[in-house]
């Protein structure tokens, strides 16, 4: 049986290399940019282009209160969201943290629109927690807060 040398396999991967390398350095000098005349509208609806593959933002308002419609102050709420993807294109969560003011209410900044989980926990509420899909550039929801259940 014969059994190839080293050096014999590391000839024939520089050959492989040298010939993609080459291909590749053909095809790059057969496809030349496009006349400056045409440069100018190609770049502006390049432009069109990248706004149509940004998300949708939304403005969130959300207020928090009792079922009795008493304002929640100094609640926490959270708003995860799901953001375009960094290594391999997975979407990745983020999250934004804030506090009900005296109103019970919170001013979210520009989001993505799409799928939204708002958690809220105040001190003597149950805790909340849903998803919304959230499609309007703004959109407020409100939130009612029930009492804990009792624990004998």
């Amino acid at each position: 049986m014969l059994r190839p040398c080293f050096l014999c396999l590391l000839r024939q991967a520089a050959l492989v290399a040298t010939g993609l390398i080459c291909v590749g350095l053909s095809f790059a000098q057969t496809n030349n940019p496009p006349p400056s005349g045409t440069q100018g509208q190609q770049g502006s609806t390049d432009q069109k282009d990248n706004k149509s593959l940004e998300p949708a933002m939304t403005k969130l308002r959300i207020r928090v209160a009792t079922d009795t419609d008493k304002p929640i102050a100094n609640a926490s709420v959270y708003v995860r969201f799901y953001t375009a993807g960094g290594l391999l294109h997975h979407d990745k969560l983020a999250e934004l943290n804030f506090k009900t003011n005296q109103d019970g209410s919170v001013k979210v900044p520009a989001i993505p629109q799409g799928k939204i989980l708002i958690q809220v926990i105040a001190t003597g509420w149950h805790t909340y927690g849903k998803w919304y899909d959230v499609d309007k550039e703004e959109e407020s929801i409100a939130i009612k807060l029930v009492p804990p259940p009792h624990w004998y």
